[in-house]
């Protein structure tokens, strides 16, 4: 239950005579051990083994494309549309840092789980779900190379321009440049006392804020990036 821990023990041949998918499940008990975490692997279980549509009469097929939990997010999204009730508008921001953000094949070895550490951290809605995928991967394989520290920053920066209404961030000659949406939520005091105050930091006309980088500020955009957009961001 979940407010009870219970123990057993497992007897299993070599882990290399066994499936793919009998490896994940077990690499799923173990990452999954604190209490109430039995949801979480019933969810990975259906993730594994297939779903189904949940909205209609087939009940085979797989969730691999999307991943369980954006799977979910399609889903809830799909139902509130349906039910009549008012959806905002999810904003697609495209982000070119030149940042590497690819998890290392030495890191996480088994391709099947480097691509569900992809969309687990894809897919988080928010920064304590990104804190709890970060901890346990860590938890897990060991302390985290450069690559997949700025593959957690990048997933943070995302979350944030979503939600202050960033269109998308690019990399510049000089530095990068910020393309706001037309409802983006930023403070124009704000964003007047940066131009005025930052060396050549420019806005245009169209919603793009310039900004040029020092080479320190260059190795550390996805930070720069992301005090940027905090430093703007209207208050509720």
């Amino acid at each position: 239950r979940s407010n009870r821990r219970a123990y057993a023990y497992l007897l299993i041949p070599g882990e290399q005579e066994l499936s793919p998918i009998a490896r994940r499940r077990l690499a799923a008990i173990r990452e999954f051990s604190d209490l109430g975490a039995g949801f979480r692997i019933a969810a990975l279980d259906l993730e594994l083994r297939g779903a189904g549509n949940f909205l209609g009469g087939q009940q085979s097929g797989h969730l691999d494309a999307l991943g369980f939990d954006l799977y979910t997010q399609m889903l809830e999204r799909t139902v509130a549309e349906l039910r009549g009730e008012q959806v905002d508008d999810e904003t697609s921001v495209s982000i070119n840092l030149g940042v590497n953000v690819a998890i290392p094949d030495d890191y996480i070895q088994d391709m099947g789980q480097r691509l569900r550490t992809y969309k687990r951290v894809s897919s988080a809605r928010d920064e304590g779900t990104l804190a709890d995928i970060r901890r346990e991967t860590e938890d897990r394989y060991g302390r985290l190379p450069p690559p997949v520290e700025e593959l957690f920053a990048y997933a943070r920066l995302r979350r944030l321009a979503e939600e202050v209404g960033v269109i998308s961030i690019d990399k510049t000659a000089d530095g990068m440049a910020i393309k706001f949406g037309e409802k983006a939520r930023i403070s124009p005091e704000k964003l007047r006392v940066l131009v005025s105050t930052r060396a050549h930091a420019t806005f245009t006309p169209s919603g793009v804020l310039r900004l040029n980088l020092s080479d320190e500020e260059a190795d550390g955009v996805l930070r720069v990036a992301r005090e940027t957009l905090l430093e703007l961001r209207a208050e509720d």
